[in-house]
């Protein structure tokens, strides 16, 4: 079994439940995983919190790292230009290394200038002052995670969570992932193109949800549903139901059929051995063509080629 060696680079005032999150995750996705912790100078860590943490190793272990993953800081560390000790330890990554930024961590990247020319994203909140420090990143603040291969970058927090649950499934399949996803209970799926901030998480007192309508139409995909009917199983008008569905999930209804669908599809292409057009009928896509233009949207590649990915990595 090929055992991936990830090292996390954790700089002065780093997060330390961000930190923990590639050890939690991919520490969980039975031994497919070595996860090592190193900073700048092999020195304790200043944290944002009221404590520092001791690391076990300096930045000579980057060199051997088939992952990368920079953990954030808090924004008063933020800055157009990286330290010379930060860029000596970014030269030791071996050139095609994957790697990855949670939340601030963009920041170290673009100001190392690996993301020029490059799409990302970052916390929604420190939005603005990344584009005025880095106009030449492609920055998009409205979505979790960007796959930009070989560099990936997350927002804010959980994001980090569902980044690295991608690496699982990119890596080994969405069996595992998902396996991972219960171990550590999380959502085992959050699409990247989902959207960081939702206004109203949560429906306002005495408000009907849409929790029910979404759970029973995941029941149903192979089924043509419309508005009207998602609507009419909550009870509600279709533009109080839209209004609503936005708010809870920050997508439209619409989008996200598509998307569970996508989700669908792409576990059977892994799991089964039935056609593209079976499974476009299964998950309530019309044709095959319809599931290979919505499948390229979403992840870039054709049915075949993913499948022919996963069953490589499986």
């Amino acid at each position: 079994m090929r055992r991936e060696r990830v090292v996390v680079l954790a700089l002065d005032g780093v997060y330390p439940f961000e930190l923990g999150i590639p050890s939690r995750i991919l520490g969980a996705a039975d031994g497919r995983y070595e996860v090592l912790t190193c900073s700048v100078d092999g020195r304790p860590v200043r944290t944002n919190a009221d404590f520092g943490v001791t690391v076990e190793h300096g930045p000579e272990i980057l060199a051997t790292a088939h992952t990368v993953v920079i953990a954030p800081v808090a924004p008063g560390h933020l800055a157009e230009e990286v330290s010379g000790d930060v860029l000596a330890a970014l030269a030791l990554i071996r050139p095609g290394t994957r790697i990855v930024s949670i939340c601030t961590g963009a920041f170290v990247l673009a100001a190392a200038g690996l993301l020029d020319g490059r799409r990302a994203t970052t916390h929604w909140q420190v939005a603005d002052q990344f584009r005025r420090m880095f106009p030449r990143v492609d920055l998009d603040p409205d979505v979790l995670f960007v796959d930009d291969h070989p560099f990936l970058t997350s927002a804010g927090a959980a994001s980090g969570v569902d980044i690295c649950l991608h690496l699982v499934r990119k890596d080994h399949g969405s069996r595992l992932a998902n396996s991972v996803a219960r171990r550590c209970v999380v959502p085992p799926f959050r699409d990247g193109g989902q959207a960081q901030y939702i206004e109203q998480p949560v429906p306002e007192q005495g408000a009907a949800s849409t929790a029910a309508t979404r759970a029973w139409a995941l029941e149903r995909l192979d089924e043509p549903l419309t508005l009207a009917d998602l609507s009419g199983h909550a009870r509600m008008s279709q533009r109080t139901f839209a209004r609503r569905f936005q708010g809870e999930v920050g997508l439209s209804p619409g989008r996200w059929l598509i998307q569970q669908r996508v989700v669908r599809a792409r576990h059977l292409l892994e799991s089964s051995d039935l056609t593209v057009d079976q499974i476009a009928g299964r998950v309530g896509f019309a044709t095959g063509a319809s599931l290979r233009q919505h499948l390229n949207a979403a992840i870039g590649v054709s049915p075949q080629a993913y499948r022919r990915t996963f069953q490589t990595a499986r």
